[in-house]
C-alpha cells in the first residue's frame, strides 16, 4: 500500500494540462539499491554506473509509464531517466490535457516500482497485503489495534496515519513491506525548449557527478555548518580558499552614487575591474562577492568562465543534499571555487529600516559579510560535515 506522494512544488501550476518535468525520486531512507558507483574509475561517462536488479526494474517501468497510461487515457512521453545509487531522476512530457494528474501518474510509477521491489524479495504486493489483518493482530501497537478497529477500508487506513504513526507502522511489519521511493517527491517545471534541454543534460550527467565528488574530496566538499570568524555557514566547494594570502571583495552598487548611470556602465567600474583583474593575476588571490548586482554579476561570471579563484556568497541554503548547478559544479572540481550560505542571513540587521528578509537588505548583509570573509584569517571550523 503506497500513500500518496503528491507534493506540488508550483502552488497555481496546471499539473493536468500540457507540460515537462523533471522528477526526483529518492529512496526510503536513502538506501542504495538502485545502482553502484565504480570502485575504479575508468571513465565518467553513465556506462560506468552499475545497475542492480532493482534499478533495471525502476528504469523498466519508467519505460513502460507511457504505455501504461495510454491504458487510462492518459498521453505522455519519457525522456531521460537515471538511477543513482539512492534516488531517481526522469524527465516526463505531457502531451495533452489528462483526467490525472502529474501526481497521479508518479504516484502510479512509484507504486510499480514498490510491487517490482517485493516481487524481488519473496514478498506479496503491498497492494494485495492484509494490513488490516496486521493492524488488528496481537502484535500490533494497541493504537494500531485501535486504529484498524475503526476502518474497514484497506486503502484507506495508511492515508489517516500521520508520518509518525507511517514509520511505526513499518517498523512493525519490516522494511521490506514499506514503499520504496520516500513519500513526496520534487518536480521541476520546464521552462522552455533551452530548459527542457538542460534537464535532460542534468539527468544524463548525474553519474560524473557523483564520481567526481567521490574522486575529489577536498575540492569537493559539502558542509552543513562551518564556523568562520564566528559565523556559520553552509559550504560546498574548496575550503582552502579561505586561507588564500589575499581576499579581494567585489561590491559595486546598481547605480553610480554620482552620475546615477548603471555602475558597471562607468570608467569607475572599468578600473574597478582592471584592479581586481591584476590583483588576480599577480597571484594568491581570491575574490569574494555575493554577485547580486550587475556589476558583481560580471566578476563574478568572469572568474567563473576564467577559472579565477572565487569565494561565492548565495542567500540560498545549503542544505544535506544541495549541489549547484553544472557552471559552478564544474569550477569547484577544478578547486577554483567555494560555495558560503550564510545561516541566519534574514535574522541580521535590516539596512535603512528596511527588513532583513527584504533583497534590498540582504544584499547589503550579504557585503557585509563577504567583507567579514576578506579579513579573516585563520582556519574555518567544520562544526557538521555533510
Amino acid at each position: 500500500m503506497e500513500v500518496s506522494s503528491y507534493r506540488p512544488r508550483n502552488p497555481g501550476h496546471d499539473y493536468f494540462g500540457r507540460g515537462t518535468y523533471l522528477i526526483t525520486l529518492v529512496v526510503s531512507g536513502r538506501e542504495p539499491l538502485l545502482s553502484r558507483l565504480p570502485s575504479v574509475v575508468t571513465n565518467l561517462g553513465r556506462n560506468s554506473l552499475a545497475l542492480t536488479p532493482l534499478g533495471e526494474a525502476v528504469e523498466e517501468a519508467w519505460q513502460q509509464t507511457p504505455a501504461i497510461q495510454a491504458t487510462h487515457g492518459n498521453r505522455v512521453a519519457v525522456h531521460a531517466s537515471v538511477c543513482m545509487p539512492d534516488h531517481f531522476h526522469g524527465v516526463i512530457e505531457v502531451l495533452e490535457p489528462m483526467e490525472w494528474s502529474l501526481g497521479d501518474i508518479i504516484q502510479a510509477f512509484k507504486s510499480a516500482c514498490t510491487s517490482k521491489w517485493q516481487q524481488q524479495q519473496g514478498l506479496p504486493s503491498s497492494t494485495n497485503r492484509p494490513i488490516l489483518a496486521d493492524c488488528k493482530g496481537e502484535k500490533a501497537p494497541l493504537w494500531l489495534q485501535e486504529k484498524a478497529a475503526k476502518h474497514n477500508d484497506e486503502a484507506s487506513l495508511l492515508r489517516i496515519l500521520s508520518k509518525k504513526q507511517r514509520r511505526e507502522y513499518y517498523s512493525f511489519v519490516g522494511r521490506g513491506q514499506r514503499p520504496l521511493f520516500d513519500e513526496n517527491y520534487d518536480d521541476t517545471v520546464c521552462l522552455d525548449d533551452r530548459h527542457r534541454r538542460a534537464m535532460i543534460a542534468y539527468v544524463n550527467d548525474n553519474p560524473r557527478r557523483a564520481i567526481l565528488r567521490r574522486m575529489l574530496p577536498d575540492v569537493m566538499q559539502r558542509c552543513l555548518h562551518v564556523e568562520i570568524g564566528g559565523r556559520v555557514y553552509g559550504a560546498f566547494g574548496n575550503l582552502f580558499l579561505l586561507r588564500w594570502a589575499r581576499k579581494v571583495q567585489v561590491m559595486c552598487h546598481r547605480r553610480h552614487p554620482v552620475t546615477r548611470q548603471p555602475y558597471e556602465e562607468t570608467e569607475d567600474y572599468s578600473n574597478d575591474r582592471h584592479c581586481w583583474e591584476t590583483a588576480i593575476l599577480e597571484g594568491a588571490t581570491v575574490i569574494v562577492t555575493p554577485g547580486v548586482s550587475r556589476g558583481e554579476l560580471l566578476m563574478k561570471n568572469e572568474c567563473l568562465d576564467k577559472g579565477f579563484p572565487l569565494i561565492h556568497l548565495q542567500k540560498e541554503p545549503i542544505g544535506p543534499y544541495w549541489k549547484p548547478e553544472l557552471r559552478r559544479f564544474e569550477a569547484c572540481a577544478r578547486g577554483n571555487l567555494l560555495i558560503l550560505a550564510p545561516w541566519g542571513l534574514d535574522e541580521m540587521n535590516g539596512v535603512g529600516g528596511i527588513p532583513a528578509e527584504s533583497d534590498y537588505s540582504r544584499f547589503h548583509n550579504l557585503n557585509i559579510l563577504a567583507a567579514e570573509i576578506c579579513a579573516f584569517e585563520g582556519e574555518a571550523k567544520i562544526i557538521r560535515g555533510r
